[in-house]
């Protein structure tokens, strides 16, 4: 005979290493932010992080821009592209590295070659992810962060 409780339902009781699984699968949706002068790039990517389960804080079309909403908008993660007017999306991944402690930067470019990737890893980018952004590679970039800050 099973046990129901008042409200008809019936018990569901987990064991101890089930709920550890449970606990550790639940993932927490990262704040992200995105930087790209084309309105077209900022919405593919948009569109990309909303179908991975994550939330889109903010978007501009420059660095400058960016910068001053970051603070306001508290993201998780940047992407930004390199070639924008006013400063370029390495010099925003140095300024936001050096001034925000935990934002992690993912930077997109047309532009991949290795000297570039390698200016974007050495301004303090997580990750670089060639144009045209494939969808996968980009939910991947943004797992192994999200796995990062699981981490602490």
């Amino acid at each position: 005979m099973k046990t129901r409780p008042p409200n008809g339902g019936l018990f569901l009781f987990l064991s101890l290493k089930s709920a550890i699984l449970f606990c550790m699968s639940e993932k927490k949706s990262l704040k992200v932010f995105i930087v790209d002068d084309s309105d077209f790039a900022r919405s593919l990517m948009s569109k990309m992080v909303i179908q991975a389960g994550h939330i889109i804080v903010g978007e501009a079309s420059g660095a400058e821009a960016a910068l001053l909403s970051i603070k306001d908008t508290d993201p998780n993660v940047v992407i930004t592209d390199i070639v924008m007017p006013e400063i370029s999306g390495i010099e925003l991944t140095e300024k936001i590295t050096q001034s925000y402690n935990g934002i992690y930067v993912i930077v997109v470019s047309s532009l991949s070659q290795e000297h570039i990737v390698l200016e974007a890893i050495g301004a303090g980018a997580s990750d670089f992810i060639p144009k045209p952004i494939e969808k996968q590679q980009l939910i991947d970039s943004l797992d192994k962060i999200q796995q990062q800050i699981m981490k602490g």
